[in-house]
């Protein structure tokens, strides 16, 4: 079984130049300089219109994010960078948890996106399987994202 992973800074993932300090996770294929923006069909739950993009700055949240997206591709991990301002994202934040550790961010403007993490580990299917029981519940007592 593998043992669930703490959140990993942002930091031990960027390219060394120092560009894109934040990551992306999807299932949508994407190439360098690309523009991830708001107002889009969103990666979860009815597909509606999202009024924001969302970025993390940590590897764990990018890869729940690729893992638990809607499609049929892989799940991708992109590192992006903002190109407008960034604020806590709500969903997480003091919501479920205190403060902001797992580095989950919001933005309207667009994220630009700067390289791709290739080699990153999932979580197992057991912890798969748990999260998406727990969003099923969630969605059944009609709790949905905060935009």
């Amino acid at each position: 079984m593998v043992e669930p992973r703490q959140p990993v800074p942002f930091e031990e993932w960027i390219d060394p130049s120092g560009r894109g300090r934040f990551l992306h996770g999807t299932k949508a294929e994407l190439t360098l300089g690309e523009l991830i923006e708001a107002g889009r069909a969103s990666n979860y739950g009815d597909r509606a219109n999202a009024a924001f993009v969302y970025l993390t700055g940590t590897l764990d949240a990018a890869t729940w994010a690729a893992e638990l997206a809607i499609g049929d591709g892989r799940g991708r991990i992109y590192v992006v960078e903002p190109t407008g301002p960034v604020e806590d994202d709500p969903n997480l934040t003091n919501q479920k948890f205190s403060g902001n550790p797992t580095r989950s961010f919001r933005a309207r403007d667009p994220l630009r996106v700067v390289g791709e993490l290739t080699e990153w580990m999932g979580h197992s299917p057991e912890q798969l399987a748990a999260m998406r029981t727990s969003l099923a519940r969630l969605a059944a007592q009609g709790i949905k994202a905060i935009e």
